[in-house]
């Protein structure tokens, strides 16, 4: 194994045994990423859902329409999956994608309460989907590719599992500017979620490298989680599949 793969497959059992304690319910006090009242009053919320970890909505910006299918990336407990399931009504379908198998199972029973029967949920690898090419008509996601190793990778998956002229929205966490380094550790140690994050217009490039155009960055917010000068910003992207 090369030292490129150790460190991605380190990076992600790390990630995988993070996300295994808050599923579990066992998780130290954490920056919380959305500002309080993003998500509880849409349809389709469920508190069970809700572990306060998206870094914003991208579902607001989804333009979902009954009867598309929507791949979310990195389901987590089924948050964003339970907003999307009633715009896309009984003809469409979510399918939830996540690499924590307690993630997975907590993300099924929260639909199984709530009586989400158009949304499923599998256990996979982003850089690998168990998915079938030109499948999906909208990939979400929320707070997650930042913490995939190889981030070109995940696009690429994206461009090859969206149907042609399919779309994307997903918001992410990014830099700006040149951080502190030691401000950027002490955000990391405070969120959880700011190592992996890639520089906001390397970001865009890569994505545009993977083959998806009409990028459109359609919500920036700076967090100040340790001081304003951070330079850390959440940004909810959005972009087709030609």
């Amino acid at each position: 194994m090369s030292q490129l793969s150790e460190s991605c497959c380190t990076v992600k059992e790390t990630v995988q045994e993070k996300y295994d304690a808050i599923a579990r319910g066992r998780r130290d006090s954490c920056y919380c990423l959305v500002e309080p009242g993003d998500y509880q009053d849409k349809t389709g919320y469920q508190a069970d859902a809700d572990l306060g970890l998206g870094c914003g909505t991208p579902v607001d910006h989804a333009d979902l329409q009954p009867g598309e299918i929507v791949l979310d990336l990195g389901s987590g407990a089924g948050l964003d999956a339970m907003i999307a399931a009633p715009l896309v009504g009984s003809r469409g379908k979510i399918v939830g994608v996540d690499l924590t198998p307690s993630m997975v199972a907590r993300a099924k029973k929260n639909a199984s309460v709530a009586g989400v029967d158009n949304a499923v949920f599998l256990e996979g690898d982003i850089e690998q989907l168990p998915i079938e090419d030109s499948s999906v008509d909208v990939v979400i996601s929320n707070c997650t590719i930042n913490l995939v190793p190889n981030k070109a990778r995940a696009y690429a998956e994206i461009a090859r599992v969206l149907r042609p002229g399919g779309r994307f929205t997903i918001s992410d966490v990014v830099t700006v500017g040149s951080p502190d380094p030691e401000l950027l550790h002490r955000a990391e140690e405070a969120a959880g979620c700011v190592a992996g994050a890639e520089e906001m217009e390397s970001y865009m490039q890569l994505i545009a490298a993977a083959g998806l155009n009409e990028l459109e960055v359609v919500q920036f917010r700076s967090l100040e989680v340790i001081s304003e000068q951070d330079g850390i910003a959440s940004i909810t992207v959005r972009g087709r599949r030609p």
